[in-house]
């Protein structure tokens, strides 16, 4: 038997490169002498007392793996299942390791002779994979290659996860032709983008298309409602008319639903309940944000004697697993082939670790350096409004800004659109013209 045994699991939602990270790494361990195990469907089997190892892994080579980084998808499948203990967010706010799930998963690969495990995922998969690297203590070695086209995890210098690029390319295609049928048919498009917790891929589409208004969660402080949001759209829609265009193009971050309240306020507002899913978040495809504007925003202009012809569509499982652009597919070939450093280099330290690039070069990021103390799990990067980047990406939108609420000529313009006097608009819509970063 080889000295070392490198498994290989997949966790969380699909991202295009995953199939580059798998190839590369695969390619570079058989070089480096290592066999390669993969599995199926993340910890699904893994945690599970139906694990049978020939339904449930693969022994990769060479041979298999050689050409799989121009697909989307994963070989591995993949699934949501973790190692964390649900039953302990029911009493707190801290996530804690399941000790069934992972001392179960520990012995299916001790029993295999895994001693390396190559983990690919986003911030769920990172927390199971570092629970797994604490309960070994060394005995195996544990690396996280950071995959989400969300682009929230906190990785050095900014760095993208992998995946985020093709995203955003697919994105901002499809945001296109939206854009074109809104102008041609003059009605609005609500799109919803993915992004859980960070706005990153809602922004990074919006300002790529050139969107005519986007709005991310970071804009909204911690707590937010149905109204707010529809402020700040309805200022929108109502400026573009004087400026003489009824149509227009919303994005709006997914994870603004979670801007609405936790899971209780959320079943509250519904008046059902919402799912949780396997690490504990409340399922955003359970809570119909865009249904809920479009109603809002409808009702506002009928009360007007005013319709407002506005659809709602999704972006998102059409980006996921997507064939790889050019630059994916080398990002993720080199994070694979490092990641392989990583348990061969003994001046690195490789077990317990994220790998990343920075200016080309390798850095590993210690698990532990990327914990939020206040909930135990994966820290999450989030868009800086108060960044450039953010600015530029704000510049091109069209929404009220306090100098619309300044200029007595567009105010008085604003306030006919809407049917209100200048001082009603005024109280009405100022708190949606202000940004967050003004509000502090």
């Amino acid at each position: 038997m080889a000295t070392h045994r490198l498994g290989i699991v997949v966790g969380g939602g699909p991202a295009p490169g995953i199939n580059a990270v798998i190839g590369a790494a695969t390619i570079q361990a058989i070089n480096c002498g290592f066999e390669v195990v993969g599995f199926y469907d993340g910890f699904r089997w893994l945690c599970s007392d139906g694990f049978d190892p020939p339904t449930h892994t693969i022994r990769l080579e060479i041979s298999r793996v050689a050409r799989i980084h121009f697909d989307g998808g994963s070989i591995l499948r993949t699934s949501r299942t973790s190692l964390l203990d649900s039953e302990s967010l029911k009493k707190s706010t801290r996530v804690e390791p399941h000790p069934g799930k992972v001392s179960l998963a520990l012995g299916r690969l001790r029993e295999l002779g895994i001693n390396c495990l190559l983990t690919i995922g986003g911030d769920d998969t990172a927390l199971s994979a570092r629970f797994i690297s604490e309960a070994a203590g060394g005995n195996v070695r544990v690396v996280h290659v950071p995959k989400t086209i969300d682009n929230d995890l906190p990785l050095p210098q900014n760095q993208p996860t992998f995946g985020f690029s093709t995203a955003r390319l697919i994105g901002a295609q499809l945001l296109k032709n939206l854009m074109m049928d809104s102008q041609t048919t003059g009605r609005w498009y609500l799109v919803n983008a993915m992004g859980r917790t960070a706005g990153w891929l809602a922004m990074s589409i919006g300002m790529a298309a050139g969107a005519t208004v986007t709005l991310i969660p970071e804009e909204f402080g911690e707590h937010s409602s149905v109204q707010a949001i529809a402020d700040v759209l309805e200022g929108a829609i109502l400026k573009r008319h004087v400026l003489g265009r009824c149509d227009g193009v919303a994005v709006i971050a997914e994870g603004l639903a979670y801007r609405l309240g936790d899971r209780e306020e959320l079943e509250r507002l519904l008046g059902r309940e919402v799912p949780v899913d396997a690490a504990g978040h409340p399922r955003l495809a359970e809570v119909p944000l865009m249904d809920l504007l479009k109603t809002e925003l409808q009702a506002r202009f009928k009360a007007r004697g005013e319709s407002l012809p506005l659809v709602t569509h999704n972006i998102g499982y059409e980006l996921r697993s997507a064939d790889p652009t050019p630059h994916d597919m080398a990002y993720c070939r080199a994070l694979g082939y490092h990641s392989i450093r990583l348990f061969t280099d003994k001046a690195r330290q490789g077990h317990g670790v994220m790998v990343a690039l920075v200016n080309g070069n390798l850095e590993a990021v210690d698990f532990h350096d990327i914990i939020d103390p206040a909930t135990n799990r994966t820290r999450t990067r989030l868009v800086d409004t108060t960044s450039d980047e953010y600015t530029v990406g704000r510049a091109y939108q069209i929404r009220l800004e306090k100098s619309d609420l300044d200029n007595p000529t567009m105010l008085a313009k604003l306030a006919a659109a809407a049917h209100l006097s200048p001082a009603e608009f005024r109280q009405k819509f100022e708190r949606a013209a202000t940004r967050l970063t003004e509000m502090h």
